[in-house]
């Protein structure tokens, strides 16, 4: 599957195509991690449930046993699902065994008009070493500065790979 540089969706008659730096201007890189993996779950969750043409944003629903605020600000700058009430935190979607983060599991599922895809990040793209620095409750300067640089690290190997190497995905429905 070839990586496409912009996301697109139809807004009304509008197809809107929205790339990862539109994301950035959204969201602002404080999770970038976070941001790079949403859109890489669109990326391959709409192509899986609407292959043949940009989905309707406002009729694109997203469940997730993750709950980053870099995800988050993905989804709804795509599809609106935060503010239009297509969006929901399901902490039990994660399959036994799915990679842990520190806001719960990396596992998305979008659905389009009876189609779902649920999507399950691949073991070993976000490292422990990771996950321990962001729950630290208290960081030095020092671990501050490494958070960041392991944030932008992490963005810029997800979005290097293609969505399909990111995510193991299960389709259900029509």
């Amino acid at each position: 599957m070839d990586r496409p540089a912009k996301l697109e969706v139809l807004d009304g008659r509008t197809v809107l195509s929205i790339g990862f730096d539109d994301l950035v201007k959204y969201h602002g890189r404080a999770s970038v991690g976070g941001l790079a993996l949403g859109f890489k779950a669109l990326e391959l969750g709409l192509a899986l449930v609407s292959p043949s043409a940009p989905p309707k944003r406002r009729d694109i629903e997203v469940r997730v046993a993750f709950d980053g605020p870099g995800s988050r600000d993905a989804f709804e700058m795509v599809t609106r699902a935060v503010t239009g009430g297509n969006y929901s935190v399901v902490p039990d979607l994660a399959p036994e065994g799915a990679p842990e983060a520190p806001q719960g599991h990396f596992v998305f599922r979008v659905t389009y008009r009876g189609a779902a895809v649920d999507l399950t990040l691949r073991p070993g793209l976000v490292g422990d070493d990771f996950n321990s620095l962001v729950r630290k409750d208290s960081r030095t300067a020092a671990e501050e500065d490494l958070l960041v640089e392991m944030k932008e690290g992490l963005a810029a190997r997800l979005l290097a790979l293609e969505a399909c190497d990111v995510f193991d995905a299960v389709v259900t429905g029509p």
